[in-house]
């Protein structure tokens, strides 16, 4: 792995991501019309909403001691994202964002990979006629200019 060297601060580091998180959602949340929603951090072992990324991972988990039962940290929000869209009867073309934190054990490390997940991530209901490249390329575009206008902060 090679030596990863920050041009700031630790603490400056932290007052910059937190300014990309607040400014970039909000901009975002205004340009697709989506509502933050809080995701699970660990969920039931069995429940089918943990995603297996690649087949390999081991999820970390733990027993509950008042249910015996066995929870695993999140993978991944794939499956969820969409769960919590039709559980809080989101409208076509809105959406939600949310801000998962994760363990994975198996993750190789690098200067982009961690064992600590801090992954950002969104989903949107659409119609089956908009599930095409027109629609993917100006939602692409939404965010490209989203990612430009953040630049300049």
């Amino acid at each position: 792995m090679e030596k990863y060297v920050s041009k700031l601060s630790e603490f400056d580091t932290q007052n910059a991501i937190a300014l990309v998180k607040e400014k970039f959602s909000s901009e975002l949340c205004a340009s697709l019309d989506l509502s933050r929603v809080s995701a699970p951090l660990f969920v039931k072992r069995g429940s089918g909403i943990n995603d297996d990324l690649n087949g390999v991972e081991r999820p970390v988990d733990f027993d509950i001691k008042e249910t015996g039962e066995i929870a695993e940290v999140v993978h991944s929000l794939a499956k969820w994202k969409r769960m919590a869209l039709m559980r809080y009867g989101f409208p076509i073309h809105t959406g939600l964002y949310t801000d998962m934190n994760a363990i994975r054990r198996d993750e190789e490390l690098d200067n982009l990979h961690s064992c600590y997940v801090d992954q950002w991530d969104w989903e949107k209901v659409i119609n089956k006629e908009d599930r095409n490249e027109k629609t993917l390329k100006d939602t692409v575009r939404l965010i490209f200019k989203i990612i430009k206008h953040m630049q300049h902060e």
